[in-house]
């Protein structure tokens, strides 16, 4: 198991306790938003973290969480959920489609599906590991080059596309906002695309964010720093 016990990491509180107080905000921002808490589901995101760190928060009952990468999930999660089981895993990084069978046979749930090639690899794996996964489709709602996402031009038709023409069943859309934009109004947007493609859930918000998108819709919010703190050196 990758336990990465010589890492040090920065004041961080108790992991339980972390978790606790995310946990309260999400359930009062729910309240605020007039929505039900069992419509929100958190992703406890424990990228760069170990066992170590992880356990502490599977112990006081956290079982959905998110990793950014294929290869670091292969080396600590499957030891993991061998000794607890119940766990969900969704992958929120970009996905390659040399990955596509990994990402398939390691993850309940892919946040990051993004342009046909990837759609197509993971159909396939799907059919070829008998195994159906939550698929998201992201969306750049910045139109950022540098980041990940299909276009907000072209989200319909790559939609209709995962549905029509790759056979994906797709369960909703996710989006990062631009790190020095205002979230609310691409929380507004992916859920007008939502809404127009008829798609229910919404992977969006984030540590800083999280009550913003569930104020505006989000039924997945991916917490990370919140509960398991920021590595030393790391800002986020």
């Amino acid at each position: 198991m990758a336990c990465k016990l010589g890492h040090k990491h920065s004041m961080n509180p108790p992991q339980h306790k972390a978790l606790h107080e995310v946990r309260k905000r999400i359930e009062s921002a729910a309240q605020s938003a007039g929505r039900k808490i069992g419509e929100i589901t958190l992703i406890a995101v424990s990228k760069t973290f170990g066992a170590e760190d992880i356990l502490p928060v599977l112990q006081a009952g956290q079982t959905v969480f998110g990793e950014n990468r294929v290869q670091e999930a292969a080396g600590k999660w499957p030891n993991i959920r061998a000794t607890a089981p119940g766990l969900e895993l969704h992958l929120i990084g970009p996905l390659q489609s040399n990955k596509a069978a990994d990402a398939v046979r390691l993850f309940d749930a892919v946040h990051t599906i993004d342009r046909p090639r990837i759609a197509q690899a993971v159909g396939a794996e799907m059919a070829r590991q008998a195994r159906q996964l939550q698929l998201f489709i992201q969306v750049n709602t910045g139109d950022e080059k540098q980041k990940a996402g299909i276009s907000v031009a072209s989200a319909d038709s790559f939609i209709d596309d995962c549905r029509t023409k790759y056979g994906l069943q797709i369960s909703g859309l996710m989006c990062i906002p631009p790190i020095n934009d205002v979230p609310d109004k691409h929380f507004e947007l992916l859920a007008t695309i939502a809404r127009r493609n008829d798609l229910k859930h919404l992977s969006m918000g984030m540590s800083g964010d999280f009550e913003a998108a569930i104020n505006l819709g989000a039924t997945h919010v991916r917490v990370g720093s919140a509960i398991f703190g920021t590595r030393a050196g790391q800002s986020r």
